[in-house]
């Protein structure tokens, strides 16, 4: 039985990031916690930012808050700023 607390810092963060490229290939949907790790926000901005209505596009699949990776993108385009934007 592998013993999770023990694993390396970052490794949790690279299995979420692999996880979430896996599903961007297979499915286009992510999990909360995968969106919020594609936008390189916290989960809990992410669920901020839904309460309010401030944040991406959302459905809920299966009793779970699903994103589209479109839409992920979409909505951090729309949020540039700088030179060019």
């Amino acid at each position: 039985m592998e013993d999770h607390a023990k694993e390396r810092p970052g490794a949790q963060l690279r299995d979420l990031a692999e996880r979430a490229r896996i599903a961007r290939n297979t499915c286009p949907y992510l999990t909360a916690k995968q969106a919020a790790f594609h936008l390189g926000i916290a989960a809990n901005t992410l669920k901020r930012l839904r309460h309010q209505g401030r944040g991406p596009l959302c459905r809920m699949h299966g009793g779970s808050w699903r994103y589209h990776v479109d839409d992920l993108d979409a909505w951090s385009a729309a949020r540039r700023s700088g030179e060019g934007a």
